[in-house]
C-alpha cells in the first residue's frame, strides 16, 4: 500500500473514531447516588424513569445513567460521589443526606437534583427560592414531621410511658430530628429515650436495648439506612411486639404498623422532573428548592391486630389509606 493511501485510511479511521467520541458525548449522562442497595430502591427509580419518560428522555435511547448505591455505608460515598465525577456525568441525582453531601463536596461545577431531609438547616442551600450554587431539589420535613409522629404513636399507644428514638448518627439531620421529638415527648408527659444505629449491626443492637429498656413504642426516623433495611427492622418490631412509627409508606406496606410522611415515590418523579430541566439547560441556581405539601397517614391493621391494638376511630378518620 502506498504511502498516501495509508494516510488516507489512518485519516478516515481517526475521524470515524472521533465522531463516534462526538456521537456518545452527544448522548447525556446522569449520575445517580445513593446509600442503600438496589432493590428496596426499585420502585422509586421506576417512578423516576417513567417520569424522565414522560420529559421525552429514555435509557439507552438518548441518555444513560450511571448507578452508585454504598451498601448501607455512609463512608462509601465520597469515593462513589468522586467517580462519577470522573465519569463527567451531566447531572448527579443525590438520593438521602449522606449522598447529597457527597455529591456536593466532590463538584462545585455538575449540577446535582437532591432528595434530602432538610436543605437549608443542613447547609447544603442558601435558601429554598434562591439555592445558589450547583444544588437544587426536594427537601421533605425530615426534622419537622418528627414531633408529628410521636403525636400519633402516642395517640395509638396511650399506655405507652417511655417511647424510644431510633437514629442514625450518621445522618446530618439527627439532631434538629431528637430536638422535635424531644419537645412532643415532653408535650406529651412521656419518657423518651435515643437509640442511634448507623450500620446493620447496630440495628441489632438498638432493638436489644428496646427491650431492656421495656420502651411501649418507638419512632424510627427518616434515614436512607433504615429505609433500604426497612424489612429487617418491621421484622424486628413485630418480633419484639413494638407498636412502631415509621417515616414512609414503604414501612406500612412492608407490614409496619404507621407510617407518616409525604410520599417518597412522588419526591423521586420530582427528582426526575428536576433531571429533565437541568438537561435542557436550565440551572440549578434558578430552580428553587421545593417541599411536600401533602403527607400520607397509612395505617396497617394487620399489624396492629397482631399487636392486639385498637386502632383509635380519631386516627382512622385521618388515615389516607388503611391496609387490611
Amino acid at each position: 500500500m502506498r504511502r498516501r493511501e495509508l494516510m488516507l485510511l489512518l485519516g478516515g479511521a481517526m475521524t470515524s473514531a472521533g465522531a463516534a467520541r462526538a456521537q456518545q458525548k452527544a448522548v447525556p449522562a446522569i449520575g445517580f447516588l445513593a446509600i442503600g442497595w438496589p432493590g428496596p430502591y426499585a420502585p422509586a427509580v421506576a417512578a423516576l424513569h417513567q417520569e424522565l419518560r414522560e420529559s421525552g428522555y429514555v435509557e439507552g435511547q438518548n441518555f444513560a445513567i450511571e448507578y452508585r448505591y454504598s451498601e448501607g455505608r455512609y463512608d462509601r460515598l465520597p469515593a462513589l460521589a468522586a467517580d462519577l465525577v470522573g465519569r463527567k456525568v451531566d447531572v448527579i441525582l443525590a438520593a438521602g443526606d449522606g449522598a447529597v453531601l457527597a455529591a456536593k463536596n466532590a463538584t462545585s461545577t455538575i449540577p446535582i437534583a437532591f432528595i434530602t431531609g432538610d436543605a437549608v438547616e443542613s447547609g447544603l442551600v442558601a435558601s429554598l427560592a434562591r439555592p445558589e450554587r450547583n444544588l437544587t431539589g426536594i427537601s421533605i420535613l425530615a426534622a419537622e414531621l418528627m414531633g408529628k409522629r410521636l403525636e400519633l404513636i402516642s395517640e395509638l399507644v396511650p399506655q405507652a410511658r417511655v417511647i424510644a428514638l431510633l437514629v442514625n448518627p450518621n445522618n446530618v439531620n439527627t439532631e434538629p430530628m431528637i430536638r422535635e421529638v424531644q419537645e412532643a415527648a415532653r408535650a406529651k408527659g412521656v419518657l423518651l429515650h435515643i437509640l442511634k444505629a448507623g450500620t446493620e449491626t447496630e440495628i441489632d443492637a438498638a432493638f436489644a436495648s428496646l427491650v431492656q429498656l421495656q420502651a411501649g413504642a418507638l419512632v424510627v426516623s427518616p434515614d436512607a439506612l433504615f429505609f433500604t433495611r426497612r424489612e429487617e427492622l418491621v421484622a424486628l418490631a413485630s418480633r419484639d411486639a413494638v407498636p412502631t412509627m415509621y417515616s414512609y409508606r414503604e414501612f406500612a406496606d412492608s407490614g409496619g404498623l404507621i407510617s407518616y410522611a409525604a410520599s417518597l415515590t412522588a419526591a423521586f418523579r420530582q427528582l426526575a422532573t428536576y433531571a429533565g430541566k437541568i438537561l435542557n439547560g436550565a440551572k440549578p441556581a434558578d430552580l428553587p428548592v421545593q417541599q411536600p405539601t401533602t403527607f400520607e397517614l397509612v395505617i396497617n391493621l394487620k399489624n396492629a391486630k397482631a399487636l392486639g391494638l385498637t386502632i383509635p376511630q380519631s386516627i382512622l378518620a385521618r388515615a389516607d389509606e388503611v391496609i387490611e
